[in-house]
């Protein structure tokens, strides 16, 4: 007996990102397959445990297609009426993230059956550059590098050389895998334009670069160049110093003389003060010294005071006798000795 069955056998299927796929869902019904027909599309997550997503579905002669938000706008029916017994899906605008098990089902009661399509979104090589490992001078390797930022594994890298010969040199070691070509022991004939092609299952992408092998550099030149250059730095930084230090040195100095100053300004300040109140407190108390006040002092006769100042002969001061009045202890007051006159009976002073 005749019943429902998918005719399409394709399952795998590998394409770029941003291509179109059709993933392919034809079928055959039979005469018994009397009941509404079904055509559901189910993308099957790598992870078990989860469930299954549905994308599209064919049901009662009407589709929907907003049951998964990622491919919203992205995905139809290839045949607008699936009826017709095409049920293949297309995906626009693929993206890496597409990589799944998709399955198929078709139902009619009572006839029912699937398919399962591995697809694999591959990502075209892009953002390649090329560049120049080792020293470009003579007698040296050179390494030629050439990666890809993007792009699906597995990468495969491949150099030519476009100018010269265009024969890579025969001392050239090519690793396909990691894209770096070796010259050894280059040479002046090596210089030109080399070209790297990375590739994998679904495209391609180019670079270039230029190789200008040259003769040693002077490295003695170089080297003495370098220690003059050094000795010149340090000389003009101890210069520096020197004048940084000697600077300081004379502030330094301006600082001191100007505080010395300052102290010795103070100081005379202070001894003339002290001076003048000296001489105030003795003339405070030389004036209080009149005859009226001094009659404490007459006990005392001037012979008797036991200072030169007021010791002298008869041939020596004949005007003046020896007054009776006996003059204050001076040296007991802290005041200088002074010569203080005496008053007669008859009231002259002597």
């Amino acid at each position: 007996t005749r019943s429902l069955s998918i005719t399409s056998s394709e399952t795998l299927f590998e394409t770029a990102q941003g291509e179109k796929i059709t993933l392919p869902c034809t079928f055959e019904l039979s005469e018994k397959d009397e009941g509404p027909l079904d055509i559901e599309w189910v993308l099957i997550p790598a992870d078990n445990q989860k469930k299954e997503q549905i994308l599209i579905m064919y049901a009662v002669d009407r589709i929907y297609n907003d049951y998964y938000a990622a491919m919203t706008g992205r995905m139809q029916f290839t045949n607008p009426d699936p009826k017709s017994g095409d049920g293949s899906l297309d995906i626009l605008n693929l993206k890496s993230e597409d990589t799944g098990t998709y399955q198929c089902k078709v139902k009619k009661a009572p006839g029912v059956q699937s398919k399962k399509i591995q697809l694999t979104v591959l990502v075209k090589p892009a953002r390649t550059k090329c560049s120049i490992e080792g020293s470009q001078e003579i007698g040296k390797d050179v390494i030629l590098k050439c990666v890809s930022r993007e792009g699906s594994p597995l990468l495969s890298y491949d150099w030519r050389r476009v100018s010269g010969t265009h024969e890579l040199p025969a001392t050239s070691m090519l690793n396909k895998n990691t894209g770096e070509l070796l010259l050894k022991n280059a040479s002046k004939d090596y210089s030109g334009t080399y070209h790297c092609v990375a590739s994998n299952r679904v495209g391609t992408d180019e670079c270039s670069v230029e190789l200008n092998v040259t003769p040693p550099m002077n490295t003695a030149g170089i080297i003495a160049g370098a220690i003059i250059g050094t000795i010149l730095g340090l000389s003009i930084l101890s210069f520096l110093i020197f004048c940084c230090c000697k600077k300081h040195r004379e502030k330094k100095y301006e600082k001191e003389v100007h505080h010395d100053i300052r102290e010795d300004v103070l100081f005379l300040k202070s001894r003339s003060s002290t001076a003048r109140s000296y001489i105030g407190s003795n003339r405070s108390s030389l004036g209080s010294m009149s005859p009226s006040n001094m009659e404490g002092y007459t006990k005392t006769p001037y012979s008797q005071v036991p200072s030169e100042d007021f010791e002298r002969t008869a041939g020596q001061n004949p005007t003046f006798a020896p007054s009776k009045v006996a003059a204050p202890n001076l040296s007991r007051m802290g005041a200088v000795p002074v010569m203080i006159p005496a008053q007669s009976k008859d009231g002259s002073i002597v």
